[in-house]
């Protein structure tokens, strides 16, 4: 059972209207080759944010099992779901995002994103809290001016993730966002990691009753869509984007709907969702470490098999809560090794 609290307004959020413009500019050449490249990224500028919704939702997640209970409902999402949605498989990535002990610096990574120089990359950067960071405006401008339409679409993705999907700093994207995204061209797939860090911001707001959600809102929120044809080409997150949804039930009102909810109520598997394997377990432990850019956590997908039509286990926590660290100083190196060794 978990607790309800009162929950603040906590979901503070880049504004995405230079993003769109620079989207909505470019040619139907340049935008191909963006989605053969990165998948349906550029759908989340589109998806319109329902506070009340979320403020409710994030009442129900039980930092426990990692998952949203609405009184006998399990729901989470799932590693699958946000790769069909993002449709990453086109990218035929194969490798979960983990950090490395060492990696190239911040200025070395920005180097090789932006094809600039190192004065240019050193001017640029900024110290902002406990890291280093770079400003929207300055890669705004980069984009605005690259001469090189590959670099210009790398440097915009690094923005989506930094702004949108990973956004840390407002109007800053985080140096940890470009270390995952220098490895995004080495079959690494971002989905864990962005589970990962929508999990740990989850579970740190609700254990402390504030704090800013830094996660991906919009994933969060794609409920049911319209499912026609399933075709290569079909985008559920593009179909999203269009679909009406109600934005005038207060936030009390969704508490009462979701406190509420029935099994049959549900509908348990995404009529847009056909995977073929389903990740579940590691080795002998009854969930998966899923590592983020800033930390890792657990994922117990057993509790939620109902989503894909499969049978409930409750599952044993034993080591699930111990399964979370933020990566400071060198000890996070020792778990993840132990944890790989069993």
């Amino acid at each position: 059972m978990s607790n309800l609290s009162t929950y603040p307004d906590s979901i503070t959020q880049n504004e995405f209207c230079e993003l769109k413009e620079i989207w909505n500019q470019w040619d139907d050449e340049a935008k191909q080759l963006f989605y053969r490249s990165y998948g349906d990224l550029p759908y989340l500028l589109d998806i319109k944010v329902n506070k009340h919704l979320f403020r409710a939702m994030t009442q129900f997640w039980n930092p426990t099992y990692s998952c949203f209970t609405f009184g006998k409902v399990d729901l989470v999402p799932t590693v699958e779901e946000y790769t069909i949605l993002l449709r990453c498989s086109r990218v035929q990535a194969d490798k979960a995002y983990f950090r490395a002990a060492n990696v190239p610096t911040f200025v070395k990574k920005l180097m090789s994103i932006t094809g600039m120089n190192e004065r240019w990359v050193a001017a640029k950067i900024q110290e902002k809290g406990e890291g280093k960071c770079i400003p929207w405006m300055s890669l705004r401008d980069l984009i605005l001016t690259h001469p090189d339409v590959k670099k210009k679409i790398d440097v915009f993705t690094l923005c989506i993730y930094g702004l949108v999907i990973f956004p840390k700093a407002l109007r800053h994207v985080d140096e940890a966002v470009t270390d995952l995204f220098d490895r995004l061209n080495k079959r690494v797939i971002p989905i864990p990691a962005i589970l990962a860090e929508t999990f740990r911001s989850l579970n740190a707001c609700r254990r402390t009753g504030e704090g800013r959600f830094i996660g991906c809102t919009q994933l969060l929120l794609v409920d049911k869509v319209p499912y026609r044809v399933f075709s290569e080409s079909y985008s559920a997150l593009k179909e999203a984007t269009v679909t009406t949804r109600r934005d005038d039930i207060s936030e009390q009102r969704w508490m009462e709907i979701l406190q509420n909810l029935r099994e049959e109520d549900v509908e348990w598997k995404a009529p847009w969702m056909v995977p073929d394997e389903v990740l579940y377990r590691c080795g002998n432990f009854d969930w998966v470490l899923l590592p983020g850019i800033w930390g890792a956590v657990g994922y117990a997908l057993l509790l939620v098999l109902r989503q894909y039509k499969a049978k409930q286990f409750i599952l044993v926590t034993y080591g699930l809560a111990q399964s979370e660290f933020s990566y400071n100083g060198d000890n996070y190196k020792k778990k993840i090794r132990e944890i790989s060794e069993a």
